[in-house]
């Protein structure tokens, strides 16, 4: 047998011991996931910075604040998430008198997270806070492309986690091959579509059911009629947060030419009010996460006008946030998922014209609107498809732990945060009780 082999055999025995399921030990895991985040607050933002150059408030608020939010929902609301649900007498006409039935959750055993390098610390431990929670023993596999904050998960969550239900397990795709290769029974990944194949396929072998965090082209709508100033002001700040290396960062932007010109204009004045006139000495900027994908984005470049931005250097695997005009869907940065600090503008007629042109394309993990027109936004809801959609504010629904998250499609399958969550690492099993006599 195999040390990775060794190490399922004992996290599934730990979960047949029974140890996991009482809701004592998995509020006390989750007060213990919350201690690390907490107690380890500087060291997490160090690591970051280091694999990333994450500037430490981006650290602090989506790699720290916002799992912790998460935790204490979890912890508020879920006896009442894990509570039985009786069925209503009227469904149970035709049985003996005193016939009761219902749904609880059960744990489905040992699941494996693995996660990406984006947010290396939030999209590890969130996933895992949410099948601790639903009473499973966890193996995280963290992305070897983050290895400072790889090398700190594996530190710390033996630290303040059950070492006989969680475990951690780095290294590349060797090591993610042979974790493939072994039976569990969830599967929780978040990456990209080619990998997520892989994944599936593995999972198949084993009938083991997955959760697939994907991504794609998440498109922003404009309408005329928003005010252009906060609308530049709200895509800067989410288009170019973490260097533009975010799943659900705006992709690239729809509206008509008089808006996409003045919309250009703006998003300028918005990113230099962030990152100054020069956005590579700004600690506010992150840095792409290698030289590999330093050269696929800069490739994406030579599309389209420059409006602003463009400023390259592969030695300090920088690319200045970018707005390209003039963008034509046969160009190549509308052809993959941009994943980077570069924002298209595609100029449309009019609504039906971007309605078409979404849905010409794969489903995305998000889409975004702005428009002050109910109308408008009744149709962008009815007429798409999506993981989520929002208005007003791109990336706002992450923050909102009853949100399912997740994608469709091409974008995803499954969903977690919150009570979806509890619905992702548990089995929802019926049971019927029928007396006697």
């Amino acid at each position: 047998m195999s040390d990775t082999e060794a190490l399922v055999a004992s996290l599934r025995a730990t979960f047949r011991s029974g140890r996991t399921k009482p809701l004592a030990w998995r509020r006390a895991q989750l007060t213990a996931l919350r201690a690390l985040f907490t107690d380890n607050r500087e060291a997490i933002a160090d690591a970051l910075h280091a694999d990333l150059r994450k500037p430490r408030p981006e650290a602090y608020g989506a790699e720290v604040d916002l799992p912790v939010r998460e935790i204490d929902h979890t912890l508020a609301h879920l006896e009442e998430w894990l509570a039985p649900e009786p069925l209503g007498a009227h469904a149970l006409a035709g049985l003996p008198e005193g016939t009761t039935a219902g749904t609880h959750y059960e744990p489905l055993g040992t699941v494996l997270v693995i996660a990406p390098w984006n947010y290396p610390v939030q999209l590890s431990l969130v996933p895992v806070a949410g099948a601790l929670a639903s009473g499973n023993t966890v193996l995280l596999k963290p992305s070897e492309l983050a290895p400072a904050t790889s090398a700190l998960m594996a530190r710390l969550v033996p630290e303040y986690l059950d070492r006989d239900a969680v475990a951690v397990v780095e290294g590349g795709v060797p090591e993610t091959t042979e974790l493939l290769a072994q039976r569990f029974d969830h599967i929780f990944y978040t990456g990209n579509g080619t990998v997520g194949r892989i994944v599936m396929r593995a999972a198949a072998e084993h009938l083991t059911p997955v959760t697939l965090e994907l991504g794609g082209k998440s498109p922003v709508f404009v309408d005329r009629d928003a005010d252009i100033d906060t609308v530049a002001t709200r895509l800067a700040e989410s288009k170019f947060r973490n260097a533009g290396q975010t799943c659900v960062a705006p992709d690239y932007v729809l509206t008509d030419p008089a808006t996409a010109q003045r919309l250009a204009a703006a998003l300028a004045e918005a990113t230099e009010r962030m990152f100054g006139s020069d956005p590579q000495t700004s600690a506010a900027y992150g840095r792409l996460v290698n030289q590999r994908h330093f050269d696929r984005v800069a490739a994406l470049l030579d599309s389209g006008t420059l409006a602003f931005g463009g400023t390259t250097d592969r030695d300090d695997v920088y690319i200045a946030p970018t707005v390209l005009t003039g963008v034509k869907a046969e160009d190549p940065v509308m052809q993959e998922e941009i994943f980077g600090p570069v924002l298209p503008i595609v100029e449309v007629a009019d609504l039906d014209e971007a309605i078409a042109f979404i849905n010409d394309r794969d489903k995305p993990l998000a889409l975004y609107g702005f428009t002050g027109n109910a109308t408008t936004r009744a149709r962008l809801v009815a007429e798409t498809s999506s993981g989520g959609i929002g208005f007003g504010l791109p990336m706002a629904h992450l923050r909102v732990p009853d949100l399912p998250f997740g994608g469709v499609g091409e974008s995803g399958l499954g969903s977690y945060h919150g009570p979806h969550s509890i619905a992702t690492f548990s089995h929802r099993r019926a049971r019927l009780d029928v007396p006697l006599s």
